[in-house]
């Protein structure tokens, strides 16, 4: 549904905590940084920053 498209950073935030507020994005910045370490072993799977608009999935 999402794979390679920009998913907003914001409704992101909604859809996983149900609000947007400082302390759930910068939970949401360690998770991401999280999921690119463990993603870091799999070339194929990246995830992209959107600068100003959110995150990208993208899995060759």
């Amino acid at each position: 549904m999402y794979m390679g498209n920009v998913v907003d950073r914001n409704d992101a935030l909604n859809m996983v905590w149900g609000d947007d507020n400082y302390f759930n994005s910068r939970s949401m910045d360690v998770y991401i940084t999280k999921l690119r370490k463990i993603f870091k072993e799999d070339e194929s799977i990246q995830i992209i920053n959107s600068h100003g608009k959110g995150f990208k999935l993208l899995v060759d």
